[in-house]
């Protein structure tokens, strides 16, 4: 109980955080717009950095893509696992969401959203048992990672990925969630939150 209550209270820091550093980045963005119309060399600039807001996921991005959805093992109706299980096999763990975020950078996914959330290259996937913790936010299972690219190329790519791999074979023992589904044509949203330069 008290892991969650710590949770708890970081998830609503890290959110008020994030609210303030956003509505500082917003008056940064409207001071930079004013000055663009003064200036042509800041306007140039400013040009040259939308231009790459896209690239590095400040933007949304849509098109065609897939979702891998990854979800915890059904329990038994009694409870019990399956034979020869312990908990720890049971659940989704981070490196296998990480494994399958690997996968699609690898397969040359042109953008990444975790739980509906944009993944830039400062994000980072952390568990705390079954729950996924990113950008100060908790979620339950099941995760959903979901990229835009070449179908094709992305599916290769989770169907080599090592750990993407030994997570299917968790799926055959134990029963783990592992869904793969196509996208006509999905939106990610922009990375609305703070930047910050490690």
């Amino acid at each position: 109980v008290e892991l969650t209550q710590l949770i708890a209270a970081q998830e609503r820091a890290v959110g008020e955080s994030t609210r303030r550093a956003v509505t500082l980045q917003s008056e940064v963005d409207a001071l930079e717009k004013d000055a663009s119309t003064r200036d042509g060399r800041v306007g140039a600039v400013r040009a040259g950095s939308q231009r790459l807001e896209t690239e590095v996921g400040l933007r949304p991005l849509r098109g065609g893509g897939l979702t891998v959805e990854l979800d915890d093992a059904p329990r038994r109706p009694d409870g019990s696992l399956p034979p020869n299980a312990r908990p720890d096999d049971v659940i989704v763990h981070q490196q296998d969401v990480q494994s399958v975020v690997n996968a699609l950078w690898a397969g040359g996914a042109d953008g990444l959203a975790v739980m509906g959330q944009r993944l830039i290259t400062t994000g980072a996937v952390r568990c705390v048992g079954n729950t996924l913790l990113l950008y100060g936010r908790t979620y339950s299972p099941p995760f959903r990672v979901t990229a835009v690219g070449d179908p094709t190329r992305l599916r290769a790519s989770l169907s080599t990925e090592p750990g993407v791999r030994l997570y299917r074979q968790a799926v055959d023992y134990f029963g783990l969630g592992y869904e793969v589904k196509d996208e006509r044509e999905v939106t990610l949203p922009g990375y609305d939150g703070p930047v910050r330069l490690g």
